[in-house]
């Protein structure tokens, strides 16, 4: 490690510790700094700003693949990140550098002066800081938590907000009622800016065209406004600017598809100029997004999987981005038949059987894992437990490698599971622990 992502590293440690909760909804602090700062949040390129449950960060690839093979540079802010810290910023193509990070880090932690900030205000205000210094074309904008009052949500104008699906998820912070989640992540409706919504179920969708309304925000909903939908190996995509033929997206699943979408309808209604077709169609082939269905093809943990296995990684950890995956993996089983065996491991705040229903008659066996070094993981036989109460069968693990070795010798055990297509699921935390260790 360098000595600058060492300096990183302990200013990030520090930071940790600032503000006595690590989640505290509110805009004042952010805002307060931003000032002390200069307001380096008013001297940035036109913001994409993006919140929703689920699809989230694929949407932001998606729109960054697309204007960037557009000829634009391109901005991007996404959390939480996977393995290392860079990853959350990304300046005109590329993740911002150690010593730009540490530097950026160290002058925010000393214009705040030990005023009381969450880690996730601060840091949101490090990188709007490195953004003003770098010129670019857009910035694509993540929202953290919520919408309302999440750190990203102090950008008074952007060029275009994007709702993805809603679900249910964080109810510690956002309650369990979907409607009041969708007017939540609605709070990012600016007067006047259009506004891009993803598929959604009824009742989110109707609470975020009356904010939509209300605000006299264009808006253009997914399924009435712009449509999409795979046919003969191919995407086609309309809305009232026309029709495209693509190619279906590098990234797997109709959920993934959907995202695509979503981002077409984003640039197409952004303005002229922001992705020709011929861009689109190229990001399209080029979008990469870690741990969202990500197959996983070398490595040592990979090295200890059955001969002939596929090992697939994937980091949703609620029931909605479960559904999706399962979809997505019966589509695979229909085209590519293979038993498929599950390593799953959560947090705490996460609804486990929520998560794992969804795979009831399509997983063959669950083997549960804790998440090394995260003092809010569920333990293995917990997650045991829920795998069992939905009817899955499973079995406990002590980690990665011991889940990967068990499954070996389950298949092994029965030779009509043999080349198994094998998925590690249920949290972020879980799939940048798996990078780390199979790298």
């Amino acid at each position: 490690m360098s000595e600058a992502a060492s300096r990183s590293d302990a200013i990030l440690d520090r930071l940790l510790h600032i503000h006595p909760k690590g989640i505290d909804l509110k805009l004042d602090r952010v805002e307060r700094l931003l000032a002390d700062l200069g307001h380096p949040e008013l001297k940035m390129p036109p913001v994409f700003h993006v919140a929703g449950t689920n699809g989230k960060g694929s949407t932001c690839a998606f729109l960054r693949a697309m204007m960037e093979a557009s000829g634009k540079r391109v901005h991007v802010y996404t959390s939480p990140h996977l393995v290392r810290f860079n990853e959350r910023i990304r300046i005109a193509g590329h993740l911002i550098s150690d010593d730009e990070l540490a530097d950026t880090l160290e002058e925010c932690e000393r214009v705040n002066d030990g005023k009381e900030i969450t880690f996730f205000e601060i840091t949101a205000a490090a990188a709007f800081l490195a953004f003003s210094r770098h010129p670019a074309d857009a910035l694509v904008l993540e929202v953290g938590l919520g919408g309302k009052y999440d750190a990203t949500n102090v950008i008074a104008q952007p060029h275009m907000t994007i709702i993805t699906p809603i679900g249910l998820d964080h109810a510690e912070f956002l309650g369990t009622n979907i409607a009041s989640i969708a007017a939540e992540k609605a709070g990012i409706v600016k007067r006047g800016v259009p506004l891009v919504v993803g598929n959604q179920d009824d009742v989110p969708r109707d609470v975020i065209v009356r904010r939509a309304d209300a605000m006299s925000a264009p808006v253009f909903v997914y399924g009435q406004d712009f449509f999409c939908h795979s046919e003969h190996g191919r995407m086609i995509y309309q809305d009232e600017h026309g029709l495209l033929d693509l190619p279906l997206p590098k990234l797997i699943g109709q959920h993934q598809i959907e995202n695509a979408a979503t981002a077409i309808a984003a640039l197409r209604h952004a303005g002229p100029g922001w992705a020709p077709d011929a861009g689109i169609e190229t990001g399209m082939r080029t979008v990469q997004w870690p741990a969202r269905l990500q197959r996983l093809t070398k490595g040592p943990l990979v090295a200890l999987a059955p001969e002939g296995a596929e090992v697939w990684l994937d980091g949703g950890h609620n029931p909605h981005g479960a559904a999706a995956v399962s979809r997505a993996l019966a589509d695979l089983e229909e085209r590519s038949p293979k038993p498929l065996y599950l390593i799953c491991g959560m947090l705490k705040t996460k609804d486990a059987r929520g998560f794992l229903e969804p795979f009831g008659g399509l997983a063959r066996h669950i083997t549960t894992v804790p998440i090394a070094g995260e003092p809010a993981s569920r333990g293995a036989g917990e997650l045991y437990d829920a795998a069992r109460s939905v009817g899955l069968n499973a079995t406990p693990a002590d980690d990665l490698e011991d889940a990967m070795m068990q499954v070996e010798a389950w298949t092994r055990a029965q030779p009509h599971d043999a080349n198994p297509r094998i998925l590690i699921c249920g949290s972020l935390y879980l799939a940048g622990k798996v990078l780390a260790e199979n790298s």
